[in-house]
């Protein structure tokens, strides 16, 4: 059966054994073909349950005297995504904050956990939020940014950062090297423990951001000798819009780090309310603030998803799915104009695939408003398309795929004019 046959996407689904899964979020249009879980994933139907409850039966009637039990509950739900999706051992993780301060605070342990040396290593197709958090921590105490090219073709190949990309830049002055896990726009893989491994040999931390890949690859955090790393939990994670982000701070270097942030929650004898900061043994000392409870229990119903279904069959769909995004491409939109700009290796990518168009911005407006199809824009040119292993069926993609090849090959596109949008 030909990757061009629709049969061959419902054989998939057939055959799929996370298929039943997709029944359990909230779909209100069967029709919509949602390729932008990489963005923002749908809503388990079990979170609208978890909330309601905790709205109805612990904040409604034990008002304030709900934090005795809910003081802690950063760390075992921290816990919860380590094993389901991280394949961290407990102890490690601290579901917190967004993943923009998490970056900030651990950048900046690990800057100070390595005094006297003065570089930090980054790519220029890291996220903005980390790039621009990076530039104010470099001016405010004045540290040597190092920024590598791999924009440009020339260094590298669909941004994908490797040890021989890495290595004419380190030296002995380098403190932090920080990497996406999966490139944002390109869907490219870096490798966690070969950079991890070389950063370490000259005497240098690692920061990960794992936002691009948390809930789509098996990370094994543990294994790979990972040190630091931060994720949001609102793409794959399926725990909604503005959800609390994670750090993960490895058992063997907690007691080495303090983050610039020392809040009370660190505190160890928090409800003491001593004059001076003493930090907190463990992964508590890496928390600023309460807890978003509601964040936190959106955080656990869909995490506890994730670990039902296993992070491996979920990998494992995940390459499937993009593998598939690429065959249809060769087969229909290569000969449209469009370019892949994601790596055909399937351990080099990650849940999603790009594709460039000189009018992609145009094509990206015409699927939602035309095709009823979810893509989403990333500048300058630059088509990004999901499957999100849960909610996402093969058949979906196949007819996004379809669309967009009937949305390109007759122009009917052009109709459709910006929007105006702050969002692509």
């Amino acid at each position: 059966m030909n990757v061009t046959d629709r049969e061959y996407a419902l054989a998939l689904d057939k055959a799929d054994p996370l298929a039943h899964f997709k029944s359990q979020f909230v779909i209100s249009d069967p029709q919509m073909c949602y390729l932008d879980g990489n963005s923002l994933g749908r809503l388990p139907k079990a979170t609208i349950t978890s909330i309601n409850n905790f709205m109805a039966h612990e904040w409604g009637p034990q008002v304030v005297t709900g934090w005795e039990h809910w003081v802690g509950e950063a760390q075992p739900t921290g816990d919860l995504l380590g094993a389901a999706a991280l394949g961290a051992r407990p102890g490690q993780v601290l579901v917190c904050d967004t993943t923009s301060v998490n970056f900030y605070q651990l950048c900046l342990a690990a800057i100070r956990a390595r005094p006297g040396r003065r570089t930090i290593i980054t790519d220029a197709a890291n996220f903005p939020t980390d790039r621009y958090i990076l530039e104010g921590i470099a001016r405010e105490f004045d540290l040597n940014l190092v920024t590598i090219a791999n924009e440009d073709p020339r260094i590298t190949t669909h941004e994908r950062i490797t040890t021989e990309v890495l290595a004419p830049y380190l030296n002995d002055d380098v403190a932090l090297v920080t990497l996406q896990i999966i490139q944002y726009r390109s869907g490219a893989r870096t490798d966690l423990k070969s950079i991890t491994n070389q950063v370490r040999a000259v005497g240098g931390l690692v920061v990960w951001d794992a936002s691009h890949a948390v809930g789509a690859i098996e990370l094994n955090l543990d294994t790979n000798g990972v040190d630091l790393c931060v994720g949001c939990t609102y793409k794959y994670g399926n725990s909604g819009p503005g959800s609390p982000a994670w750090l993960y701070v490895s058992t063997a270097i907690q007691s080495q780090l303090q983050v610039p942030i020392q809040g009370w929650f660190a505190q160890d004898a928090q409800f003491e309310m001593g004059p001076v900061f003493e930090k907190a043994a463990g992964i508590r000392g890496f928390q600023i603030a309460s807890p978003s409870l509601m964040g936190i229990r959106c955080v656990q119903s869909a995490f506890s998803m994730i670990q039902e279904a296993g992070i491996k069959a979920i990998a494992e769909k995940a390459a499937l799915g993009t593998a598939m995004m690429i065959d249809l491409y060769d087969a229909w939109l290569a000969p449209l104009g469009m370019d892949l700009c994601t790596p055909r290796d399937a351990q080099q990518r990650g849940g999603h695939i790009s594709l460039k168009h000189p009018d992609a911005a145009q094509i990206c407006m015409a699927l939602r408003q035309i095709s009823n199809v979810i893509p989403d824009y990333r500048t300058p040119n630059v088509i990004r398309l999901a499957i999100s292993p849960l909610p996402t069926s093969y058949v979906e993609i196949w007819d996004g795929f379809d669309r967009m090849r009937e949305l390109v090959a007759t122009g009917a596109y052009k109709q459709v004019q910006e929007s105006g949008s702050r969002v692509t």
